[in-house]
């Protein structure tokens, strides 16, 4: 890695084909996407970027999506620059769908073929719900945690779902003999208005764009088509049946074969 380029953590399957990036969403880290960059070898080399707060990427003092699209676009031409290559497919799911978008449309020269997968550029309900979560997280007392199981146990009254407790506690680290938050809490929680907003936006990504809608999902909505259309006139969207907001976990044979066509696809 060059002096120059912003230390965030990625990880990386596959060694031949073409490059696609995936991006995160809120409370996730890049290896969350590990079995759809392994079903998508050997024709796509995939690269899985934990975001600033997240994982084990640096925390920053502020949040912004322009902040967050410039820092991972420096990063990615450095990273593709050193590997010889030129532009990259790039896939963002929830805030990290956001924070393609707009990568996207500000740094056009890096970027073949987006995917975004269940948001719209658009504000996003939720905010309540992710209070709720990092409130749960944040109150949990970390010094008299003996296990990870103590945790889950801890948190079990506030989260119910034992899917979303296990998918939150991928975030607590062991460190030291205790235990720590890889997220950056209090920036998320400070910051939610951010993260449920979207940037206005004014230069347009010319290159195909494919939406991913859940069916069980609201995040991708009619009254968002205009303004999809205006930032990213090449769009063409899918509604994965079955599918909440989690689409790659929920449908994952659906989603990495919808993936594969549109990135592979003349």
């Amino acid at each position: 890695m060059s002096a120059e380029q912003p230390a965030l953590n990625v990880l990386r399957v596959g060694e031949t084909g073409e490059d696609v990036v995936l991006l995160h969403g809120l409370f996730g880290q890049g290896r969350n996407f590990t079995q759809v960059a392994k079903a998508l070898a050997p024709e796509l080399r995939s690269t899985m970027v934990d975001l600033p707060n997240h994982g084990r990427s640096p925390w920053t003092q502020t949040l912004d999506y322009v902040d967050l699209a410039d820092t991972v676009a420096s990063w990615l031409r450095a990273d593709l620059a050193e590997r010889g290559v030129t532009r990259t497919h790039l896939v963002g799911h929830s805030m990290g769908g956001k924070v393609a978008m707009v990568l996207a449309t500000r740094h056009p020269d890096l970027v073949d073929r987006l995917v975004v997968v269940d948001i719209s550029p658009a504000d996003s309900d939720g905010s309540s719900e992710f209070a709720h979560l990092l409130d749960s997280l944040s109150g949990l007392d970390l010094d008299a945690l003996g296990s990870r199981g103590e945790a889950d146990e801890a948190l079990s009254g506030a989260i119910r779902d034992p899917r979303v407790r296990g998918f939150l506690l991928q975030n607590l680290r062991s460190r030291d003999g205790g235990f720590v938050w890889q997220a950056n809490l209090r920036l998320l929680r400070e910051n939610l208005d951010v993260i449920g907003g979207f940037p206005d936006l004014e230069p347009a990504f010319e290159g195909p764009v494919l939406w991913m809608a859940g069916e069980h999902s609201d995040y991708v909505r009619p009254e968002h088509a205009e303004e999809m259309r205006r930032l990213f006139p090449r769009t063409t969207t899918v509604t994965v049946k079955g599918a909440g907001h989690w689409v790659h976990s929920e449908q994952p044979e659906t989603f990495v074969s919808v993936l594969r066509h549109f990135l592979l696809t003349d």
